[in-house]
């Protein structure tokens, strides 16, 4: 096999081999066989590589053989493009949620200036944005990042803002 660069990325990070195994989704025997320089398949390498946040190239210190490298080339390829497409996709959300909330704030604003609806209902949008903050980071988490997944397997969620 290509010499890796597990051991060194694991320890960089001050993780044990099964804290890597939790973090990826993979057994603790796969972590030890990858170390002690064994043959994985590139999903398995893919599994590992996105749990430590570095490419499937970056696993390795020097690669031998000219179809892996363009099967690990490749699979980089394939990873960016999806987290692209995973991003936008989650921008898109984040838009139509400022969207609709600054349709909301300037409806209750236009409502209170006609008098139509009493002062009291600029408290509306201080919920909208309160409560649908609330609820989108729920969403995120318990519904639109597992499809994500499962659409863009080699794409991670990206932190917002916030959570960086």
């Amino acid at each position: 096999m290509n010499e890796t660069r597990i051991i060194t990325l694991r320890r960089e990070r001050g993780w044990t081999q099964e804290k890597l195994a939790a973090e990826s989704g993979v057994a603790v025997r796969t972590v030890q066989r990858l170390e002690s320089g064994q043959d994985a398949s590139l999903e398995t390498l893919s599994m590992v590589a996105k749990a430590l946040g570095v490419t499937v190239g970056e696993l390795f210190s020097a690669v031998e053989s000219d179809d892996f490298q363009a099967a690990v080339g490749a699979l980089d390829d394939r990873s960016a493009t999806q987290q692209r497409q995973r991003d936008g996709a989650v921008a898109g959300y984040r838009y139509l949620y400022t969207g609709v909330g600054l349709v909301v704030s300037v409806g209750v604003i236009v409502l209170i200036g006609l008098q139509i609806v009493p002062g009291i209902a600029i408290l509306l949008t201080g919920l909208y944005w309160a409560g649908g903050a609330l609820l989108g980071r729920f969403l995120l988490a318990s519904v639109i990042n597992p499809r994500l997944d499962a659409k863009y397997p080699l794409s991670i969620p990206t932190p917002s803002r916030r959570d960086r």
